[in-house]
């Protein structure tokens, strides 16, 4: 089922916290609870990413800016949003729902509920492990310690990718509770052309590598780099989005040394992603931001938004998404040295074997990459 619409007759209302009400992710996930039948009012921060300029047609309540990755910046920024709490704590009261996106959110959400005596379910959401969960500082401990009795008291926990349930839920926090796996499919009122344009010059030009979203890692920037000097003239790299821990000056100097780096600027989530993908051969999903943990277990976006308009993904063999390409035979995974690797399969790749990958993924059906069932499932759950 690609897409269900429910009336709102009950009252569901449902307080959704969210860190970036400006990201892609949150506004698939207020479309997706309106859909089906919440009112849904949002709690969130922003933060200056590729679609910073947004502003919400939906109820909101802004709590401050937050940035990624600085932890003390974001524990203030949750402190100051408590007196905003507790001035619309009546509204609070009256949810049916609560929904949390990240352990940050996750502690809000839960003052909230202890502020207004609130007895609705809470949903904790989880689409990133990040690398302060996984240290084993002192910081660290305290903050695996604060999620895991925040999850004593947590109705659902929904995950992105398996992947993080066997590893880390699982494995290392010893969470035994429901949880839920939502991938992060395309909203269902996503739409392509009938007859996408034809690139019958294959082999006759570069082939291209799309890298589109928040562009981090470093070592994944450095490898691009090294594979752009060794592979000029034969392939070109095009980048779309904003940088999060990619040096700004780095990135604009390969941009001067490279020809064959190209960068498109920022985009509009869901309204921008099919002209992108049509301009390119691959998508890049190779993530080596934290190779022994996050990187290793997630399932990106542009798995879906890549395969949903049919363009084939580069990943990391034995990490999340590769398994799943090669389950499917639909992509294309390596082995280390990455490098190398890379190099040898542009060097020899043809367009007849091209072509056989574009095949499968062309055949693949439309709800392994948009969401459907899935949400519809979700939903009846929260309350």
């Amino acid at each position: 089922m690609d897409s269900i619409r429910v009336t709102n007759t009950d009252g569901r209302e449902l307080v959704f916290f969210c860190p970036d009400v400006t990201d892609a992710s949150t506004l698939k996930r207020v479309q997706q609870f309106t859909d089906h039948g919440y009112r849904v009012t949002v709690f969130g921060f922003r933060r200056h990413r590729y679609n910073s300029s947004y502003q919400p047609t939906w109820p909101h309540v802004p709590l401050g800016l937050t940035s990624d990755g600085r932890y003390g910046q974001r524990l203030g920024a949750l402190l100051r949003a408590i007196p905003t709490i507790i001035a619309h704590r009546r509204q609070l009261k009256t949810a049916s729902a609560y929904y949390a996106r990240n352990i940050d959110q996750l502690v809000l959400a839960m003052l909230a509920r202890l502020i207004t005596f609130s007895r609705a379910p809470l949903t904790y959401e989880v689409l990133d492990i990040p690398p302060i969960l996984i240290r084993d500082g002192m910081a660290s401990r305290l903050i695996r310690a604060v999620e895991r009795l925040c999850l004593r008291d947590t109705r659902l926990l929904v995950l992105s990718s398996p992947g993080f349930h066997r590893a880390f839920y699982e494995a290392i926090q010893r969470y035994h509770g429901d949880w839920f796996l939502l991938e992060n499919k395309l909203h269902p009122s996503i739409s392509r052309r009938a007859e996408a344009p034809m690139r019958s010059d294959r082999g006759q030009r570069p082939w291209v590598v799309g890298y589109f979203g928040l562009i981090r890692g470093e070592e994944t920037f450095d490898l691009m780099t090294r594979l752009a000097k060794r592979l000029e003239g034969r392939v070109i790299f095009k980048f779309r989005g904003v940088l999060t821990t990619v040096d700004q000056a780095r990135f604009d100097e390969a941009l001067r040394r490279h020809p064959n780096i190209v960068y498109g600027g920022p985009y509009l989530p869901h309204q921008d992603l099919e002209e992108m993908y049509d301009e390119v051969d691959f998508a890049w999903a190779l993530d080596l931001e934290h190779t022994d943990h996050n990187s290793r277990w997630l399932m990106p976006c542009r798995f879906y938004e890549a395969g949903y308009f049919g363009v084939p993904c580069l990943a990391v063999r034995g990490f999340e998404v590769g398994s799943v390409l090669e389950q499917h035979k639909i992509g294309w995974t390596f082995d280390t040295p990455l490098e190398d690797s890379l190099v040898r399969f542009f060097e020899t790749l043809t367009p007849d074997e091209y072509d056989s990958v574009l095949g499968r993924l062309g055949a693949s059906p439309r709800s392994m990459f948009v969401a459907g069932e899935d949400v519809h499932r979700l939903c009846g759950m929260l309350t």
